[in-house]
């Protein structure tokens, strides 16, 4: 588990052994979900890029109800 700490600015910086579990890339987008009062960054990858990118992933209330078409 890593720690990192919340500037004056709001801002982090995302460890570097983290960065590269994720591939996470200078200019890379990223998507901030805050569910159940966790917050979360997941990395916005062209959808052929995103299979297999989290395995063991369970999904299972992944989405609330209010966030389906």
């Amino acid at each position: 588990m890593e720690t990192v700490t919340v500037s004056r600015k709001y801002q982090v910086v995302i460890p570097e052994k983290l960065r590269q579990a994720a591939n996470i890339k200078p200019g890379d987008k990223m998507v901030a979900i805050a569910k159940h009062g966790i917050l979360q960054y997941v990395p916005v990858r062209p959808l052929r890029q995103t299979k297999g990118m989290l395995p063991g992933l369970d999904t299972k209330d992944l989405r609330d109800k209010a966030e389906r078409f």
